[in-house]
């Protein structure tokens, strides 16, 4: 049973390399949070594609509904993304009924938006998934560790300059 970073770092890098790691100079942190990264974000992947969604779907339905009657060029800008990327997600939402275009009344060259109440209900199916995922993913952690988890990493991503909640993975869209 895996019970620290020690006996971590032992079961992966043997089961990886068959080498013994040497414990008095493990990897740093941000190898770690890669490490964790990567694995949390390939898990999301796999729990999302049940909805027959992907993570970059479901962070756009998510910035829909939190901020509706934006422009395809401001989510764009938002995402840190080309709008002609963008394109190509609306496109898959709104052919499955989770969002809607609408005429922006201010500049009718430009269209809004906007979650339908599909979208809604996809979103609520997506947050148990989330709630499931983050739940497994910390399940070693008592709820005061993931508590400062959540806070450190919050204080990293900020001096990092990392939008809250915008992952950074649109810019390679």
């Amino acid at each position: 049973m895996i019970t620290d970073l020690n006996d971590y770092l032992e079961c992966t890098v043997q089961s990886l390399y068959g080498l013994p790691v040497p414990l008095e100079n493990p990897p740093g942190s941000a190898f770690l949070l890669a490490a964790v990264g990567a694995h949390a974000a390939a898990r999301f992947a796999e729990r999302v594609a049940a909805l027959h969604l992907t993570p970059p779907q479901v962070g756009l339905l998510g910035l829909i509904a939190a901020e509706p009657g934006q422009s395809q060029q401001a989510v764009a800008r938002i995402l840190g993304m080309p709008p002609s990327r963008l394109v190509g997600l609306v496109d898959s939402l709104a052919g499955r009924g989770l969002v809607e275009r609408r005429r922006n009344r201010a500049d009718r060259r430009l269209h809004a938006l906007h979650i339908t109440d599909e979208g809604r209900a996809m979103l609520a199916r997506i947050g148990k998934v989330a709630h499931e995922h983050d739940d497994d993913l910390c399940r070693s952690l008592d709820e005061g560790e993931r508590e400062t988890l959540r806070a450190l990493l919050a204080r990293i991503a900020a001096d990092q300059g990392l939008r809250p909640g915008v992952h950074p993975g649109y810019r390679h869209l």
